[in-house]
């Protein structure tokens, strides 16, 4: 492997077919990570009936995967310094296909977990070489229309993943959500290679922070199992999930020391110093874990408690792709021309406006009305990435962006998983609440029960089945107030966010776009 030795001119940025070739081949890999995100949500009580657990065991097929993706994505800059950025990146998608392969073949949870992890774990370089390689394809001038398609691809599989992953469960088995992506990452990667090999970047033996990973690793891992064991081990009760939180605290104010004073950290936490940087990379975060843990909440609650199928479920969320696909072209040409806060602030009332409209959903909305905040949910999703990303490269030299690029990337993965875990602890808990307060009119003295149970018991059904229906009622009633509630919160969230945007220093986006494609 060979040493880079002074600057290395940037290659040539591509044009027609062979642009339009590799920005699909990009896409796909992008796609097919993203998707993996998302695809299982309405397949978990498949996969958990399937292998015997309960839904919320189910779960962790979703956030461990997105734990071992963001603990990797740090990683990303020394790998690349150490292999080179194609060689990488085509290296990931082959590795990403084998853990595919073994996640369909897992017979227990456990197993498939594990595999999860791996499948995470080497998926971690794939997202932020995506953008850095589709950035180094176009002219720096077109450089927001190159985000404006990364950023379509990695927020519409989100919601893509659903309608697929009901589609397969219901008609196939939930192991080929799995086994889908081997023919697509096999053609990414050939197509990828064939392009992109001529294009290597220099390599360079870098010394590793394996005391800073190490640490990462602790605390990322201490705090994502206490989240998602909390509910099951009654939280603070439990002496384990006393140690998870310690674990965690611990682990992050040594993890911080550590990186602050290391000569060569694993994570650039000075970074955090620059106002655009963290108040664009906090509104990111939480702004995608509010968004990523609906995306799970919404099949969740449509399958568990109002009938649908898991491809029903899907179905549900598969409009946000139709304005998204509209809208992103259109804010990859416009964002050069507004300050990026004013779209992100768009983006963010749109997803508090949806949020709201959810949080009026009762146990006999129809299906168009559900469907609906899907489908304005496009135009946020549209402009919600390129704005945010905009305003978190701003300012910043540009062999400083591969760092920045890792360490956002990280926090909005990390937020997502994490948003998963809080989003559905606090439905559940929510949900027992209102269920104490519902039953509470449920009783022999009550007319209302007494008439519901007769009219079930002429209808055929014995007295017990007729107690459970009333029980399934409740608990389908508790469930959607609980829902309610998570939304309402969430919109409430998204208007808080709009505050944060505004802390950012103004900038012209074909600043920071330009910034972003001179780093590569």
């Amino acid at each position: 492997m060979s040493e880079a030795n002074g600057a290395v001119a940037a290659p040539e940025p591509l044009s027609g077919a062979k642009l339009a070739l590799a920005s699909t081949a990009l896409a796909l890999a992008t796609f097919m990570n993203v998707l993996d995100t998302s695809i299982a949500n309405v397949s978990i009580p498949a996969i958990a009936g399937d292998l015997g657990v309960s839904a919320n065991q189910g779960t962790w097929v979703i956030t461990s995967f997105a734990v071992a993706n963001a603990i990797t994505i740090p990683l990303t800059g020394f790998l690349t310094q150490r292999f080179g950025a194609v060689r990488l990146f085509v290296s990931s998608i082959v590795l990403f296909v084998i853990a595919s392969w073994l996640c369909g073949l897992s017979t227990s949870l456990p197993m498939l977990i594990v595999f999860r992890v791996i499948q995470g774990a080497v998926a971690g370089p794939m997202i932020p070489l995506s953008q850095s390689l589709l950035l180094a394809s176009y002219p720096k001038v077109k450089a927001g229309t190159a985000l404006a398609i990364w950023s379509m691809t990695t927020l519409v599989a989100p919601v893509i993943g659903p309608v697929l992953g009901g589609w397969i469960t219901d008609n196939i088995s939930w192991s080929w959500i799995f086994y889908i992506n081997i023919p697509v990452g096999l053609v990414a990667a050939s197509v990828t290679w064939a392009i992109y090999r001529k294009r290597e970047t220099p390599t360079l033996r870098v010394p590793m922070d394996y005391v800073g990973l190490a640490l990462l690793v602790v605390w990322v891992g201490a705090l994502q199992i206490m989240l998602d064991k909390g509910k099951e081990l009654d939280w603070f009760a439990s002496t384990q999930i006393v140690t998870l939180a310690i674990v965690a605290v611990i682990g992050l104010i040594a993890f911080l020391i550590w990186e602050l004073t290391d000569a060569h950290p694993v994570v650039d936490l000075t970074l955090f110093k620059r106002r655009n940087f963290w108040s664009g990379t906090l509104a990111l975060a939480v702004a995608y874990g509010l968004f990523f843990g609906n995306v799970v909440l919404v099949p969740l609650w449509l399958q568990q408690y109002m009938g649908y199928t898991a491809t029903d479920a899907g179905m549900v969320l598969a409009p946000v792709g139709l304005l998204a696909i509209f809208f992103s072209p259109w804010v990859g040409k416009n964002i050069n021309k507004y300050d990026p806060r004013w779209f992100a602030t768009m983006a963010f009332c749109i997803f508090a406006l949806i949020f709201w409209m959810r949080s009026q959903f009762t146990v006999q909305t129809d299906y168009f009305t559900i469907m609906l905040p899907s489908l304005i949910q496009g135009i946020a999703v549209a402009v919600f990435f390129v704005p945010l990303v905009s305003l978190i490269f701003s300012g910043l030299p540009p062999e400083r962006i591969p760092a920045a690029s890792g360490l956002s990337n990280f926090a909005r993965i990390t937020a997502g998983a994490m948003g998963t875990s809080l989003v559905t602890t606090l439905w559940d808990d929510r949900a027992i609440g209102h269920h104490a307060v519902l039953i509470e009119h449920i009783n022999d003295a009550s007319p209302a029960t007494q008439a519901a149970l007769k009219i079930m018991t002429d209808g055929g059904m014995s007295t017990q089945q007729a107690l459970a229906q009333i029980n399934f009622l409740i608990n389908q009633q508790a469930h959607t107030l609980a829902a309610d509630e998570m939304f309402r919160i969430s919109a409430m969230l998204f208007i808080v966010l709009i505050g944060l945007i505004w802390l950012a220093r103004p900038v012209k986006a074909k600043v920071a776009a330009a910034e972003a494609a001179a780093a590569h």
